[in-house]
Parts: C-alpha cells; structure tokens; sequence
C-alpha cells in the first residue's frame, strides 16, 4: 500500500524565486479557489530573472528529457474553461537531458518582456502571467509548476479632459442638469460634481449615484455581458425644490476598480459608467446613465 501511495507523489520539489522579489511591491492576487495570495507586480517592458530550484524528494534521482521554463500570458473564458488563449508566450530552456540526484538550481531571464494588459479577474473571464516549469519525463509523466505574478501599466494623465454636463428630463415634470467635473478619472480620483433642479413637479424621494462596471466577453451572437454595482452612493433624501442644487463628491479610493480595457485582444472589454438614479413616491426610476474612462496614474514613491 505504501508503494502505491508513493507512486503518485511528485519525484521532486520544484520552487520559483524573482532576483528582486524581497524588495518587489507584492499586490494581492485572487486564486480559482477563493483563496487570496500576496504575489510580484510587474510592468511591462520590465526584465524577469530569478532562479528555479529543483530538488528531488528523499534522495532518489530524477530522469528527465530537458527542464524548461515559459512566461505566458493567458486569457480565459469562464463559459470555455480550461481553454487558454496565449497572447504572450516565451521559452528558456534550462537543461539537457540527464538525472538530477541533489538540489539544483537554474538561473533564468527573460528580458524587456512586452506585457500590454493589465492581469484582470472578471466575472467571466480571468488574463492572468504565470511562469511555467516542466520537467520533461517520458513514461513517468511530466511535472509541473507554476508561479503567478501580477501585472499594471501606468497611463499619464489625459491632456484633454472635458466636463460631463448631461440633462435629464419627463416633459412638464421633471427638469434637472448634472454636470461632472471631468470624463476620465484616476483609481484614486474623486469625483465632482453639481445636480441642477430646474423643475419639479413630481414627488422625489431619493437620489443615488452609482458606480457600474460591464464586463463584455466573446463576440457576435456569443457575447455575454454583466453588469456590477461597484458603489451606490446616497446624494439626497427628501424632496428637492425647484433651483435648488446639490453638490457630488464621491471617491474612489475604497473601490476595487480597474482601468478601462477596450477590446483586449478580441476577447473582452470592460467599461465604467456613473449612473444617477431618482426614485419617486411611487417608487418609480429615472436613470441617466454616462459612460467615464478609467485609467491607472503612475504611483508617487
């Protein structure tokens, strides 16, 4: 029996360390099992070195036909699971055939890696960078491991950033004007802003703003798309009056949000929209709804 149970223990530790990885910013990356992990943040055109240990298990040899280790960057559909797009995709070969009887440890790098999006979680679709390890073995069956890491890239800030002004209207009834103070924020911006009544004469009694995000994947008749409510943030309660105006300040620091992604590489896109909700007496909805770019401002050490 404890034969068998042998059998299927892997023949060897393999372990991944970055050369910066104790000085690195480590982020928080979210696993399929729910689990939450602290890993490297990457840039693109950033070198990625390190070294690979491989020891084998108890002091038996290790057969292999060649080590190898890819930095791949990958895109997956919850509705295709399993099924990896590779958008990025380089190989270092590490050894030759041989046996490995003691630890050894292999030096690797891959050199200005070209990393265009950003490692995203979605509601249907996840693009994650994992560095990949395969022991080559031909009947003993190969073995494998990975180490994720996360990537962000900075934008400058937009050199032309206009003002939201939008109105709102129900003929005879209601008339008001929102305006924000611009249409591109940073993740750790604010938004500002005024809502104007210039008429009223319908019973409100609430009013909300809402941060949504949709997440659009696949293509065609194949497109799935969710929305989320990030954040609903109260604004007023009670009846306005007609000239009245109500200030906006809402920040976005407390909110998981991302940058804007338009099309990242025919698969998904993800937008942000501000929505204002009025609700009345009779708990009817008026909605506006205005789409806003999001995008990640270079962080001040």
């Amino acid at each position: 029996m404890n034969f068998i149970i042998g059998a299927f223990k892997p023949a060897c530790h393999i372990s991944v360390t970055f050369s910066d990885g104790k000085s690195r910013k480590q982020v928080p990356l979210k696993k399929e099992n729910g689990q939450t992990i602290m890993v490297p943040l990457f840039h693109s055109q950033e070198n990625i070195t390190g070294k690979i240990s491989v020891e084998p298990i108890s002091g038996k040899k290790v057969e292999h036909n060649g080590i190898k280790v890819e930095l791949l960057g990958q895109i997956e559909m919850y509705f295709d699971k399993g099924n990896f797009y590779d958008f990025t995709s380089l190989v270092r070969e590490l050894d030759v055939p041989g046996e490995i009887y003691e630890r050894k440890i292999f030096p690797f790098e891959f050199s200005t890696v070209e990393m265009p999006y950003e490692t995203y979680n979605g509601v249907n679709v996840r693009l994650r960078y994992v560095l990949k390890v395969t022991i080559s073995r031909g009947y003993a069956g190969s073995i494998t491991e990975y180490q994720d890491f996360v990537v962000w890239n900075y934008s400058p800030p937009p050199s032309i950033n206009n003002s939201i002004k939008m109105e709102v209207g129900i003929e005879d009834c209601l008339h008001i004007e929102f305006e924000y103070n611009k249409s591109k924020y940073h993740l750790k911006d604010v938004i500002l802003g005024k809502i104007y009544f210039l008429l009223v004469r319908i019973k409100i009694k609430n009013m909300d703003l809402e941060i949504r995000r949709r997440e659009s994947t696949g293509s065609g008749s194949n497109t799935h798309v969710e929305t989320e409510t990030l954040a609903k943030f109260e604004l007023m309660d009670g009846a306005p009056v007609r000239g009245e105006s109500i200030p906006i300040r809402l920040f976005l620091s407390p909110y998981e949000l991302t940058p804007t992604y338009r099309n990242i590489n025919n698969k998904f896109s993800v937008k942000y929209y501000l929505n204002l909700v009025l609700v009345d007496e009779e708990d009817r909805r008026y909605f506006k709804q205005q789409e806003i770019t999001m995008y990640r401002l270079g962080e001040t050490s």
